[in-house]
């Protein structure tokens, strides 16, 4: 009669077991996120068990986490682990449940959690989530029993309703995966067009750093370009430690491989990778863990540089993060180009304004139509006139009267396309000091700006950019030559005028100074007294003077306490810069030394 009852009520119990697994399975099918339906399924399984909370952990591929959206009580953010980490890391591996009475008696528990929140964990049921086919997607834990202990039914009962709603989290995972992923290439065209419309290749390099980095969860990134000048990659931005331009050859590390070679490298570990050096690693401090490295190949097909990624989050970079950065710096290296090509340019228009701006000569450069387009400095001061008076100014009407005979000059250069030289040249400017006329010398050379074509022909009126006036102020040099003729042969003075920098002015040089002083050398004389700081400062520029010297530097004074040193003179080297550098870290190094020894001595 006893083992009928019990019989009956397993049976009643089963039931009403299945009648619940086909109400969660109602429940879900109609919920529409994966949020709502880990928060139902926990709400539901800690209900029936009568235990205080629950947390249903997913497993994310991409990075090797579990993670849960919702868990009750307070712990409402999302969590994220590590999926061999923990009891739940364990189960998640080891694909069976269990049941634990005293976490705390279990070594795999992870006591910081409950530290951190105030929460007392006290015994758990942690099963695997399994597909019909067997996968395990996540884990499900719940903890605290409120009466009793939990039993092996309730283990059951968990591992039924994991099993029962695994179909519809997979769903809700797929559809958020579509979701994430559209979102992703709506992104991924947004940041391309973004990153293209600039045209500063510093902070182009910056944005296509920041933007490889966020987009494949890495923790720094660097872009190199080929210098093909120097067959040296560089890169402007090095993110993560604040690194300005760095260099290396176009064939060195990973880098160079995958410049020289085309193709991408996947080093999950990268200590493990001959190729790595990890010399950088030892002078940064930093570890690198997984490289992605992919080649920058602009639209002929030719490498321009590479993108090299670094440690990616929750392990190595998959084909996925690979194809996105292929597809990423295929879009941007059309804009990389443009935007080197343009700062090569501005850099070429600033060396020749600068050169124009410091030539002692006067320049003046009128387009094809006639206009003045630019006339430097000393072309102003030649000419005695501000820029407004002569920029965008028609050359026939600046060119008038008196300068009339400059412009027909100008006119035949045009015609013939032949330069034209006329030398001691006099002509009339005014003097704005005393509003007066005033005659200067120059020599005056013009010349026809002409672009060839690719044949290398120059007859084609379409090539004609323009004319080039450059004048040569004479007049001090003549009245010079006349007041040295008075006393000397003029055959001497000309020599000397054409040799006077070399003869008479002395060198122009590029010479190396070192300043160096005491620190607190006002206290120390104080305490020490005259004849203790003489004694002091013998012994110091001793030491000093010799670290000068062992670099090829020469004393040129001694200020109080501080010392100026040159390097380069008189007799300059190609490393003038280095040794002084090299001085002044020996200067360094042998005062610690010597401080050891008066320390040693009581002093």
């Amino acid at each position: 009669m006893v083992k009928k009852d019990i019989s009956i009520e397993d049976t009643q119990e089963k039931l009403r077991r299945t009648e619940l697994l086909l109400e969660i399975t109602r429940k879900i099918a109609g919920l529409k996120t994966l949020s709502e339906i880990l928060w139902s399924l926990i709400e539901f399984v800690t209900d029936e068990l009568s235990s205080d909370r629950g947390t249903l952990f997913l497993n994310d591929k991409e990075t090797n986490e579990l993670y849960s959206r919702i868990a009750q009580g307070e712990l409402t953010r999302e969590i994220r682990i590590l999926n061999n980490v923990g009891i739940a890391g364990a189960i998640f591996q080891n694909r069976i449940g269990e049941i634990i009475h005293d976490v705390y008696k279990d070594n795999r528990f992870n006591k910081e959690v409950d530290q951190e929140t105030g929460y007392h964990t006290k015994n758990m049921i942690c099963c695997p989530v399994k597909t019909v086919d067997g996968d395990v997607i996540g884990v499900i834990q719940v903890l605290n029993k409120k009466k009793g202990r939990f039993t092996k039914d309730n283990l059951l009962f968990v591992e039924s309703v994991a099993t029962q709603a695994a179909v519809s989290i997979q769903n809700a995972q797929n559809s958020e995966h579509f979701e994430k992923k559209r979102a992703k290439e709506m992104e991924f065209i947004n940041i391309v067009s973004d990153v293209t419309a600039e045209i500063d290749l510093g902070a182009l390099l910056q944005r296509v750093m920041q933007e490889a980095t966020r987009m494949l969860n890495a923790d720094r990134a660097t872009l190199f370009l080929n210098d093909e000048k120097t067959n040296e990659l560089f890169s402007r931005v090095a993110m993560g430690e604040g690194i300005g331009e760095i260099r290396l050859p176009n064939t060195a590390g990973i880098a160079g491989s995958v410049f020289t070679s085309g193709k991408s490298m996947n080093i999950p570990y990268a200590y493990a990778d001959l190729r790595f050096n990890p010399s950088f690693d030892k002078q940064t401090g930093y570890f690198t863990r997984s490289i992605l490295c992919v080649p920058v190949v602009n639209k002929e097909g030719k490498v321009i540089g590479c993108t090299q990624v670094l440690n990616k989050s929750g392990g190595k970079f998959s084909d996925e993060d690979e194809s996105r950065l292929k597809a990423f710096t295929q879009q941007v290296a059309i804009a990389l180009e443009n935007a080197k090509l343009f700062e090569d340019v501005s850099k070429s228009r600033k060396y020749n304004e600068s050169m124009l701006s410091s030539m002692s000569n006067g320049v003046i450069t009128i387009d094809s139509e006639g206009n003045i387009v630019t006339c430097n400095k000393s072309g102003l001061k030649i000419l005695k006139i501000d820029e407004a008076e002569i920029i965008k100014k028609p050359s026939k009407e600046f060119f008038s009267e008196n300068l009339a005979w400059i412009f027909e000059k100008i006119s035949s250069v045009n015609e013939s396309k032949e330069p034209e030289i006329i030398v001691d040249a006099e002509i009339e400017v005014n003097n704005p000091d005393t509003d007066k006329k005033e005659k200067i010398s120059v020599n005056l050379t013009i010349l026809p700006l002409i672009n060839e074509d690719s044949d290398g022909r120059t007859d084609q009126a379409d090539n004609f950019l323009g004319t080039l006036l450059m004048f040569e102020d004479i007049s001090s040099e003549k009245r010079m030559k006349s007041t040295m003729s008075r006393y000397m042969d003029p055959g001497i003075a000309d020599q000397l005028l054409e040799d006077g920098a070399d003869i008479m002015g002395g060198l122009d040089t590029t010479a190396t100074l070192l300043f160096s002083d005491l620190r607190s050398f006002t206290t120390i004389t104080e305490s020490l007294g005259a004849q203790g700081t003489v004694k002091l400062l013998n012994e110091y520029f001793e030491i000093m003077v010799e670290c000068i010297s062992e670099q090829g530097g020469m004393l040129d004074k001694f200020i109080g306490d501080a010392i100026m040193a040159a390097f380069g003179l008189p007799i300059s080297h190609e490393d003038d810069e280095d040794r002084g550098v090299k001085a002044g870290i020996n200067m360094i190094s042998r005062l610690w030394d010597w401080n050891e020894q008066r320390e040693k001595d009581g002093k």
